[in-house]
């Protein structure tokens, strides 16, 4: 569902699954072959909401926006199942883990993982290519080549899972 909100309408680019169940608030823009998928809630009520060409929104994930910091997540990014973005910058290539949190003014650095259930706190920043993990999250080490190259991975499947269902609902399969 989309929802204008005092005169901002989301704006979703071409080949971008939004699921039945997704709410997309206000001054939203959505990248070329994104996804958003079921129960996620995307609100840019309070500023302004940028994502990236590729990246995917999982299940009941939660991005939203205060006064003081817009919320950018770069392309292809994956944001796992429940996980809670507020206010902050997401580097390309990022994975966000399940049910973790990026609090206000956090920055995760291009191609770094947050761990399942980690806490960024507010202003924290995770440099390129590390792994944060814990509550609150800390830097625990660099990503290995090998898992650098399952990170890149990652979006490709749910923008394959994306196309699936945009050809469904076209009534292509």
């Amino acid at each position: 569902m989309l929802l204008e909100y005092k005169g901002k309408r989301p704006q979703i680019a071409a080949n971008v699954y939004v699921a039945p169940t997704a709410v997309i608030i206000g001054d939203v823009v959505i990248g070329e072959g994104a996804s958003v998928w079921f129960g996620a809630v995307i609100r840019g009520d309070a500023g302004p909401i940028r994502i990236g060409a590729g990246t995917s929104v999982q299940d009941n994930v939660v991005v939203h926006v205060n006064g003081r910091h817009a919320t950018l997540i770069g392309d292809n990014v994956t944001i796992g199942h429940g996980a809670v973005l507020e206010g902050c910058t997401i580097g390309a290539g990022a994975l966000i883990g399940m049910n973790a949190t990026v609090l206000d003014g956090a920055v995760v650095g291009e191609g770094a993982a947050v761990a399942a259930g980690a806490v960024i706190r507010e202003g924290d920043v995770i440099p390129p290519h590390t792994l944060a993990a814990g509550v609150p999250a800390k830097v625990r080490g660099s990503l290995s080549a090998e898992v650098q190259a399952r990170l890149s991975a990652a979006p490709g499947e749910y923008r394959r899972y994306a196309q699936n269902y945009l050809e469904q609902d076209r009534g292509e399969s």
